[in-house]
């Protein structure tokens, strides 16, 4: 009964895959600004909560002095489905939640919100179901995030090449670094910016914490700037190694010097990097995960986008393990948007929606009847 009540979802009619086309090139650090520099952030921490499911055992300060250690700039909690208040300054409070309670862990993050919204489909089998939900959160959020997909069930790259409606895709969510997942969804035209975090449970373990995050061109750790950081795009993820394994202070002092991006543009149709360090490699990724260009042993690279190539990507390997990922220069159309985000990617079938839920109808009639005759009669 419970499965059925909650897979209401309205059933929509999905565009056709297309690839990014324009005579434009979309550049996500056109706003960059070295003289504000980047500062490290996270976004997906749990915390204690004072409810009884947790899923750390640290309240809110203690996570948040030890995230400190690694000199994180900017922290927000996002637990499951409660919106946790900075603990020890209101002017950085960002309202972000997780969202999800459903067995698939098809979760997102939602920011901006005043209130949690508690709905949720416990097997959400179908691509429809999917975008109904984060359709209904986009309604009072400002940004939806697609979380660690790598560990979410069923989610097929054939339904990835369908939802739309997000602005940011969780990268980097196991042990691969290739994020094929994120291009699955920029090749079928659903432009996202990308972010990689820790999904921070156990801050005491060091294999957990400080392994992923981002770094941002924001002037400040305030959620209007970060709101507004986000949404352009003028930032980097990032997977950092567990240095020490174990030996903390080895942690703490490797982490004071990673590698990070001196500089990245667009200039004509070439796009550019250098980064602080010399890198193994720096790869350019586009359409279907296809390798566009390679560089080796070096600290910078360039790419000439061809005409045909709807995207690309930058993705730098350093000798100790860590990796930067870029967002993606992506080919749009000036004179329809100022960017590659496609809004307007599928429409309600109103039929299907119809016949959809008068089937759980049925089968909620069917389940009701079935335990009045097995146990109600029966007793």
């Amino acid at each position: 009964m419970l499965v059925v009540v909650t897979s209401v979802s309205v059933i929509y009619d999905f565009q056709d895959p297309a690839p990014f086309r324009g005579d434009s090139i979309f550049n996500p650090y056109r706003n960059f600004d070295s003289a504000t520099g980047w500062k490290r952030a996270v976004f997906h921490v749990h915390t204690r909560v004072s409810g009884p499911l947790n899923e750390c055992e640290m309240w809110p300060d203690k996570v948040l002095e030890s995230l400190k250690k690694f000199n994180y700039d900017i922290v927000t909690f996002s637990n499951h489905n409660e919106l946790t208040k900075h603990p020890t300054d209101s002017t950085l409070q960002v309202n972000v939640y997780e969202h999800g309670y459903n067995l698939f862990k098809y979760h997102k993050l939602v920011f901006g919100c005043e209130e949690v919204n508690h709905f949720d489909h416990m097997l959400p089998f179908l691509a429809s179901q999917k975008q109904f939900q984060i359709d209904l959160l986009a309604k009072d959020a400002d940004i939806i995030q697609i979380n660690h997909v790598l560990r979410t069930k069923m989610i097929p790259s054939a339904q990835l090449r369908k939802i739309g409606g997000y602005k940011l895709m969780e990268l980097d969510s196991g042990r691969s670094t290739e994020n094929t997942y994120w291009d699955d969804a920029l090749s079928a035209g659903h432009y996202s910016f990308g972010v990689a975090n820790d999904d921070l449970h156990f801050p005491d373990r060091s294999h957990c914490i400080a392994v992923r995050c981002n770094f941002l061109c924001t002037p400040s750790g305030r959620y209007d700037d970060i709101r507004k950081t986000l949404l352009d795009g003028a930032y980097y993820s990032m997977r950092i190694p567990d240095y020490g394994k174990g030996d903390w202070e080895m942690k703490y002092e490797r982490n004071r010097h990673l590698p990070y991006i001196t500089s990245i543009g667009l200039l004509d149709s070439t796009i550019y990097i250098s980064v602080s360090a010399q890198a193994d490699s720096i790869k350019f990724t586009g359409q279907n995960h296809s390798t566009l260009a390679l560089a080796c042993n070096t600290d910078t690279a360039s790419y000439m986008m061809r005409k045909d190539a709807p995207y690309a990507r930058i993705t730098a390997y350093f000798p100790q393990g860590e990796v930067i990922y870029s967002n993606p220069f992506a080919r749009y159309d000036v004179t329809l948007s100022d960017t590659p985000f496609r809004d307007n990617t599928h429409s309600a079938n109103y039929l299907l929606t119809a016949l959809f839920n008068l089937m759980l109808l049925v089968m909620l009639v069917a389940t009701v009847g079935l335990f009045y005759k097995l146990v109600i009669r029966r007793k």
